[in-house]
């Protein structure tokens, strides 16, 4: 029935309840693990705007997926705040019935204060921003466009002067490049309302020369922090939470562990992504996604999208976490650049 609300599964019994929203496929950093200058340098072809998906159509293709179960939107990148009057994208998505959170991730650049109220008031919850060491030096290196580590932290401020809480920091953890970072990470934010998630490296797409070697994993992360500030875990809030979270005995808040490698969650993944150009992929590590832009621009009605969606995700069968191996690692993924995260 046209706008009923259905509940789709899986293969494996899992539900749709998450959506990223890659708006483009373009960055304004060149970050060393997920868009390198050495296959993303200034020759580097990216989509033609003709192939973006529009405003509209996004709108359109998130309503289908909402009808088929989705709660949480996330609009993703590339650099999602690159995608100029993004607010009028994200004014029609928050007045989805149905959605009950709507949430942005960016490196925060191009978040001023000004910029973060717009987004508040055009319906945005919350942000989450990357910011993967303190050291300037490090952090502008990681980054490779010089970007400092003083103009992310105000973006940070920024985003709670405008409401935007909380505000969720990102770190990737690098063995060799940035371990040394989570302790002075984690004291930076202790106390100040932000939730700060590590994440252990990931083999995401094929060009950022990912070794399992480099895996800082998430329990060595804990016993870091550990040995500094008692922590106790907190159950999640839903099933299918990406993050296992974790409080400080002391009450100086909440951090988070993403352990794609070494404690896999494929068994609760919840998460579908849409390419900029309208590509639906069912898993990070996906080769293949299924085209939706074609079918949208086709004439196709909103009961024909929303059976497609569900058909979809009642064939997903990923689980790649759970059987990573030296196979598995030589198999074409879609960049993470491109899909977002």
């Amino acid at each position: 029935m046209l706008g009923a609300r259905r509940k789709v599964v899986d293969t494996r019994a899992r539900p749709l309840r998450d959506l990223r929203i890659s708006v483009t496929d373009r960055c304004n950093f060149r970050c060393v693990y997920c868009m390198p200058k050495a296959m993303f340098g200034s020759d580097h072809a990216f989509l033609d705007r003709k192939y973006l998906l529009t405003f509209e159509e996004i709108d359109r293709v998130a309503r289908a997926f909402v009808a088929n179960g989705v709660k949480k939107l996330r609009l993703t990148g590339g650099e999602p705040l690159v995608r100029r009057e993004i607010e009028k994208l994200i004014a029609g998505l928050a007045s989805i019935a149905g959605v009950e959170d709507l949430s942005l991730t960016t490196n925060g650049s191009l978040l001023s204060v000004e910029r973060a109220r717009q987004l508040r008031n055009a319906g945005l919850r919350r942000v989450t921003i990357s910011l993967d060491a303190l050291d300037n030096r490090l952090f502008e290196a990681i980054n490779d466009v010089k970007f400092s580590v003083a103009r992310v932290l105000e973006a940070i401020d920024n985003a709670q002067r405008a409401g935007l809480d909380p505000v969720k920091v990102n770190m990737v953890v690098v063995r060799g490049v940035n371990e040394h970072e989570i302790l002075p990470m984690a004291k930076r934010f202790r106390h100040s309302g932000v939730i700060l998630r590590f994440i252990e490296y990931m083999d995401v797409g094929t060009t950022n020369g990912w070794n399992l070697e480099q895996v800082v994993s998430a329990a060595e992360i804990i016993d870091t922090i550990r040995a500094e500030f008692p922590v106790a875990p907190i159950a999640p809030r839903y099933r299918g939470e990406v993050a296992a979270r974790w409080r400080y005995t002391d009450g100086a808040g909440e951090i988070g562990v993403i352990s794609s490698v070494t404690q896999p969650f494929c068994g609760t993944c919840s998460r579908a992504r849409i390419s900029a150009e309208g590509q639906v992929y069912t898993c990070l590590f996906s080769s293949d996604g299924h085209d939706l832009r074609a079918l949208v621009r086709s004439g196709a009605s909103d009961e024909e999208l929303e059976q497609t969606i569900a058909r979809i995700w009642q064939r997903r069968d990923d689980r790649y976490s759970e059987i990573r191996s030296e196979d598995t690692r030589e198999l074409p993924k879609i960049e993470m650049s491109y899909i977002g995260g």
